[in-house]
């Protein structure tokens, strides 16, 4: 009897303590959410022409670890990116872009990654970016691919 009693004893601790466990790791996320909402905010400029550009650099700012969002504007030649700065930096997001071929205000684009782009998103390294956008420039602006 006192054998069946152990077992049981032994058992009913097992099962709790496992229980215990489970709930200490479904609980921890929930606590690490606040800092994880902590986004920065930033804007600049990113030479490009059309759809397929955006496309494209908003793709190689995704890429980056602790990106959260990017919206690259046609028409003003500006991106928006909010990004989590425990996991990057602004720096980290221009070579990202550079890297895929397009000049932003700060990182000249890769060379080759810019032989690459399709014709219509081959830009002219002179264009203004970080535009006000009062003025649209014709043929590539609503142009998607």
């Amino acid at each position: 009897m006192k054998v069946i009693l152990s077992v049981a004893v032994i058992a009913a601790l097992g099962l709790t303590s496992c229980k215990n466990e489970t709930k200490k790791e479904i609980e921890t996320p929930t606590t690490e959410m606040p800092k994880e909402m902590a986004y920065t905010d930033i804007s600049f400029g990113v030479r490009g022409n059309c759809g397929m550009c955006k496309n494209t650099i908003e793709k190689a700012v995704n890429s980056v670890e602790g990106v959260a969002s990017a919206n690259w504007d046609v028409d003003k030649k500006k991106i928006d990116v909010s990004f989590d700065e425990s996991k990057t930096d602004a720096m980290a997001i221009h070579k990202a872009i550079a890297a895929s071929g397009y000049d932003t205000e700060k990182v000249a684009g890769s060379e080759e990654a810019y032989k690459e782009l399709q014709g219509c998103c081959q830009y002219d390294h002179e264009m203004m970016m970080n535009q006000s956008g009062d003025k649209k420039e014709e043929g590539h602006s609503n142009h998607d691919h």
